[in-house]
């Protein structure tokens, strides 16, 4: 059997990929889930480009089901009432913060005039599935009800995350649709949306880089707890039955990632059930690119191309 080649990375991820074997840093794996979200929070801003300065940093809480206080964070490039983007970090459920993406979540805004709430949904292994698309979920419409007194448009609304984040973002789109609440678009950067690690992708990239398959399956571990939560469409959306009527996306995918296949199946099945999408995929690069823009240039034109569609989804 042809043995299937992996694209081959761009030089400067290439350099990045080498610096960080260089390193030595143990992968997460290997360490307590409270080692691992240490250590992403410490290396999270290493190579991302320098903090924008915005007219406004505002840091609240918003209530889940269950009364818990979601700490959230506004970012806005004025004080004039703005249509917002309700942002879900990355992390497999585990790690990440509003901190971890507090430089990414400056760069929308600023690029697209637009303001960012950047959510901290609770994380396993403490709270396992589906709390943190619940989270999300009950972050979402609480937003959107309090959006006067936040001073932003909650008639000009869009969701969107990295990673897990992503995931959150299209469970989020689905239920929004069934719940009548009209969302502009969702913005997602390599999300994951299968429920078992089975495509080409996975298997092209299962020793790595950066995410593997011990990582992957490791990080799942720590938040599903049961082979029908992998099966539930909150942690898979390609799971889900019907997806005609959610919010127009924008998918940006990293070509040399496990994640890169199922980003486009989801594409395709949102494309198949009508709803307009804009996919790029970015050439050379591995998952986590768009926190290295110091170091990798496609991760600005990721900024770029999302700003852009950002602006044009929630313009007046």
């Amino acid at each position: 059997m042809q043995k299937t080649l992996a694209p081959p990375l761009t030089a400067k991820m290439a350099g990045v990929v080498e610096r960080m074997a260089r390193a030595g840093h143990p992968p997460f794996h290997t360490m307590t889930p409270s080692e691992a979200k240490a250590a992403y929070e410490k290396g999270a801003g290493v190579l991302e480009v320098p903090r924008p300065a915005l007219a406004r940093i505002d840091d609240f809480t918003l209530p889940a089901r269950d009364g818990h206080a979601l700490r959230a964070r506004l970012y806005a490039p004025s004080t004039a009432v703005l249509p917002v983007l309700m942002y879900f970090h990355g992390g497999g459920f585990t790690v990440g913060s509003i901190d971890t993406h507090d430089t990414l979540c400056r760069v929308l805004s600023h690029k697209s005039g637009c303001a960012v709430v950047s959510v901290d949904y609770r994380l396993a292994p403490e709270h396992r599935f589906p709390t943190a698309s619940d989270d999300a979920w009950d972050a979402l419409t609480q937003l959107a009800g309090r959006a006067s007194r936040l001073g932003i448009d909650a008639t000009r609304l869009a969701v969107g995350g990295d990673s897990a984040g992503g995931t959150l973002a299209s469970v989020c789109a689905i239920l929004a649709r069934d719940a009548g609440l009209p969302l502009a678009l969702q913005l997602l950067f390599y999300p994951g949306t299968t429920a078992h690690q089975d495509t080409p992708s996975h298997r092209r990239y299962a020793v790595g880089p950066l995410l593997d398959e011990p990582i992957i399956s490791w990080f799942f571990s720590q938040y599903v707890r049961s082979r029908a939560d992998r099966d539930d469409w909150r942690f898979a959306p390609l799971n889900a039955d019907d997806v005609e009527g959610v919010a127009p996306a924008w998918i940006g995918l990293a070509e040399c990632d496990p994640l890169v296949d199922e980003g486009i199946a989801y594409a395709d099945k949102l494309r198949l059930a009508g709803v307009p999408v804009d996919i790029e995929i970015y050439r050379g690069v591995i998952h986590e690119f768009i926190k290295m823009g110091r170091a990798v240039p496609e991760a600005l034109h990721a900024h770029d191309d999302a700003a852009r569609a950002l602006a044009t989804a929630l313009k007046p």
